[in-house]
């Protein structure tokens, strides 16, 4: 009776040792992420074939609007649209000619999340020839939607260009209680879409490894 106890002991240990080990590595994790924001535009001057906007956030879209202007792309896709609104609403809050809108910019509204942002720029990509995008997003942010764009546009060529909320105050932030919340919970959510494409990752590569040999069988 005593050997199922002392594994059970060991094993509680050992689930123990791996929570203390994860929590020393997401704290050590952590500034090395705040560290690793992108301070500004990828070639700023540099043409792209379009621009994505992810909504969620102050500057997002009035960014993108400047960047149309300014003859970087033709092209603005404006993923995370709340349903109901219209372009010309858009327009009045981003303060710009409603004519840009209705020449230029096309809306998203079904993703709800970066994830779905995603999915949903791949959809409106689906069957045009654009080779090159624009990122525009908060700097905090662009880091785990970098990754879940290339993830799902594997051979699109991604500029990044993050914006800055006056209110994210990213220099010092671990002096600014509400930044390095934000900061906390964007780490966490970027290492866990991390883990998810990287074990979606293993399960294609898996399945392409047995349907390979499959065929050779």
């Amino acid at each position: 009776m005593a050997k199922p106890v002392h594994r059970k002991g060991r094993k509680r240990r050992f689930v123990s040792i791996l929570a203390v080990l994860s929590v020393i590595a997401w704290i050590i994790g952590l500034p090395i992420f705040a560290e690793s924001l992108p301070a500004g535009p990828d070639q700023p001057t540099q043409k792209t074939d379009a621009i994505v906007v992810l909504t969620g956030g102050t500057l997002r879209l009035e960014t993108g609007i400047a960047l149309l202007e300014a003859g970087l792309s033709k092209r603005l896709f404006v993923s995370g649209v709340h349903r109901g609104v219209e372009a010309r609403e858009l327009a009045g809050f981003a303060a710009k000619d409603p004519a840009v809108f209705e020449c230029c910019v096309e809306l998203g509204r079904d993703a709800e999340d970066t994830h779905g942002n995603a999915a949903e720029t791949a959809a409106w990509l689906e069957g045009q020839d654009i080779r090159s995008l624009r990122l525009v997003t908060a700097a905090y942010h662009m880091p785990r939607a970098l990754t879940e764009l290339k993830a799902t546009l594997p051979g699109i060529d991604v500029l990044v260009h993050p914006v800055f909320p006056e209110r994210v105050k990213l220099d010092r932030w671990y002096v600014f209680p509400g930044t390095t919340a934000l900061l906390s919970a964007e780490y966490s959510k970027f290492l866990l879409a991390s883990v998810r494409i990287a074990l979606w990752d293993s399960v294609i590569w898996f399945g392409n490894l047995v349907d390979g040999l499959g065929e050779t069988s």
